[in-house]
């Protein structure tokens, strides 16, 4: 006989064995999450959990207590699971809203599956034991007792005991700027309950808010960080690039450390590496994407906006009218078309071109099938495709703004061996690394042939080309920093390296020169705008990022995959803990740890009342 009971002198229920059995999933999914269990902070999931059964106690009669709760547990076993997989995929304690992006699964199912972790299963061990004993018992004619009425006071008051625990704990500990320390003090569900609270009061704030009283904010925040030391008149390359078409291409998962780096005498990524020469080659750019991960860097690059690391901001904020790129080249004639290989309804892109002003999409349809990975088509397909598209625009003298979307270095990075450009050492084949290497080497060879459909078709010298990765690449709990380092002669920091990704512009007739000014995705619109000799202020446009080639000193925040609170400067990474003071620091340069960081206090006070003024305007967008 099953039986999780209480017994007492009147009824049993199985209110104890499953507030014990999913108290051990929590704890699990504890470890999953820090690596380690905060046994002081255990007594917050128990008050959550005690709230959630004695509900489940008072609500269900005593004939479905049992099934009801055998349900409970299989839909929070599959919670933990996803979650689990969430963070070991995004290192970030995923909320409710991101149950909105479970949709996105099947489109990268291939990736999905390489994240999982055997572990992960232990989630659903007691529903697989008691379904075998379940139908075991069915076959020997036996019952399993589940439940039985028992007198409904004692949940009533263990319930409200319990609520009046969790509300204290939030209210103690939902201050915390790192989401992943507040997740750990509070509990999984109680951290649920104080995003939902979060929501509640920017909503609040938002109702009553007006846009343009927020953009007079945003630009009083704006003038008390001194971006430059002696600002010039004229700002230096405005207009070098005035009336040129404009090719955006996004990298999938490409970071910085492969330029100009070579295995075994093989360079990686000679195209980009010729391209750097010639180009304004920004070294020192890093990732700031949120939830929407490569939907999010198109929405930055396009509009210089934080994403609120709560939503995709294609899902969130697809039905706005966004201040944009395209919009702005919209003024002056520019056409802008928009290319991707897959579904334009993955991370909903088909709400955010729109949002964003783009003339055109051209998805999957388009193009033909050569059956590079999970996806479809290569980048070279995308390339082809591409260039027929823009060469008729050139030949009609239409300026365009064109925007390419790659995939063929898409996680988990398997490159068709008729498509491999280099020999992987024996060390690294059928490594995660040689993979991302081989993956990235081919992503530079594909955009060295677009190179040179551009020049064979007459477009090369009438167009600025914008390159940059949208995000990292590498697993963390896949690639050991040691040995990353050691296989490829770098040292590979396991932040400041992961996040570093690149940022070339080229522009026809300007000589090439490497900029180290510390920056973001978000000033990838800034410093385009004024190559193509547009003011931003005339423009009465509101950016959050900067002109790279025109300042001195910058502040950049990165909200996901690392907490908030995170930030650039031109000097280090900062990391919060529970406060400023407990956090960490590395040196940008020599990659080493930052014991003194306090005078750094005034740039994470800044960049926390930036983000929090981005997420206040773009939420007060006019909807389309």
């Amino acid at each position: 006989m099953i039986d999780f009971s209480l017994r007492t002198t009147r009824s049993k229920t199985p209110f104890i064995g499953f507030f014990i059995l999913l108290l051990l999933k929590l704890l699990l999914l504890r470890y999953f999450f820090f690596d380690e269990i905060l046994w002081s902070r255990i007594l917050a999931d128990a008050a959550s959990l005690l709230v959630l059964l004695s509900i489940i106690e008072l609500v269900t009669p005593s004939k479905a207590k049992g099934i009801v709760y055998w349900i409970f547990n299989l839909l929070c076993s599959f919670i933990f699971f996803a979650s689990a997989l969430y963070f070991q995929h995004f290192n970030t304690v995923p909320t409710y809203t991101a149950l909105s992006e479970l949709k996105q699964v099947m489109g990268i199912k291939d990736s999905v599956q390489s994240t999982i972790e055997p572990a992960n299963y232990l989630f659903f061990v007691d529903v697989v034991v008691i379904a075998i004993v379940w139908i075991v018992g069915k076959l020997m004619k036996r019952r399993l007792n589940f439940s039985t009425p028992l007198h409904k006071r004692w949940p009533m008051a263990l319930g409200i005991i319990a609520l009046v625990a969790s509300v204290s704990f939030i209210r103690q500990d939902r201050t915390i700027a790192n989401e992943v320390l507040q997740a750990e003090h509070l509990g999984f569900f109680n951290y649920q309950v104080a995003a939902g609270i979060k929501a509640k009061e920017e909503a609040a704030v938002v109702a009553t808010g007006n846009i343009e009283e927020t953009v007079d904010k945003i630009n009083s925040k704006e003038a008390s960080f001194k971006y430059q030391e002696n600002p010039k008149k004229e700002p230096a390359f405005f207009g070098t690039a005035k009336n040129k078409n404009v090719i955006v291409i996004q990298m999938e998962a490409f970071q910085n450390f492969p330029i100009h780096l070579s295995l075994d005498h093989q360079e990686l990524t000679p195209v980009l590496n010729g391209l750097a020469k010639e180009s304004f080659y920004f070294s020192k750019v890093f990732q700031q994407i949120g939830q929407g991960n490569t939907s999010d860097a198109e929405f930055m690059s396009n509009t210089s906006i934080y994403p609120t690391a709560a939503i995709a901001m294609s899902t969130g904020y697809g039905d706005r009218e966004l201040p944009s790129m395209p919009r702005i080249l919209e003024k002056q004639g520019y056409e802008a078309d928009t290319f991707h290989v897959n579904d334009v309804k993955f991370w909903d892109r088909d709400k955010l071109y729109p949002a964003l002003n783009f003339t055109h999409y051209y998805d999957k349809p388009n193009y033909k099938n050569d059956h590079f990975n999970e996806f479809g088509a290569s980048d070279e397909e995308l390339y082809n495709f591409g260039i027929q598209t823009l060469s008729k625009l050139h030949q009609e003298s239409k300026p365009f703004y064109a925007q390419f979307v790659t995939v063929s270095s898409h996680f988990p990075f398997k490159v068709p061996e008729d498509r491999m450009k280099i020999t992987l050492p024996e060390e690294l084949k059928g490594t995660q690394l040689g993979n991302y290497l081989a993956a990235i080497n081919y992503t530079d060879y594909a955009i060295g042939t677009f190179i040179d459909q551009l020049k064979q078709n007459g477009m090369w010298d009438d167009t600025v080309l914008v390159i940059y990765g949208d995000h990292f690449g590498l697993q963390p709990q896949d690639n050991d920093p040691d040995m990353v380092s050691k296989a490829l002669g770098i040292k590979y920091d396991p932040r400041v390296t992961r996040f570093n990704i690149p940022l070339l512009i080229h522009v026809p007739g300007v000589s090439g020169q490497e900029v180290k000014q510390v920056g973001g995705q978000l000033d990838i619109l800034p410093t385009l705008a004024n190559l193509l000799g547009i003011s931003l202020k005339d423009e009465n446009f509101t950016a959050f990022g900067h002109d790279l080639l025109n300042i001195d000193n910058n502040v950049i925040g990165m909200r996901y995959y690392l907490p908030t609170g995170s930030f650039f400067n031109n000097e280090i990474l900062y990391v919060p803990g529970k406060t400023f003071e407990e956090g960490s620091a590395v040196n940008l340069d020599t990659l080493e740890p930052v014991t003194d960081f306090s005078k750094y206090k005034s740039d994470y006070d800044f960049n926390l009342a930036q983000m929090k003024l981005s997420d206040e305007y773009v939420k007060l967008l006019p909807k389309r």
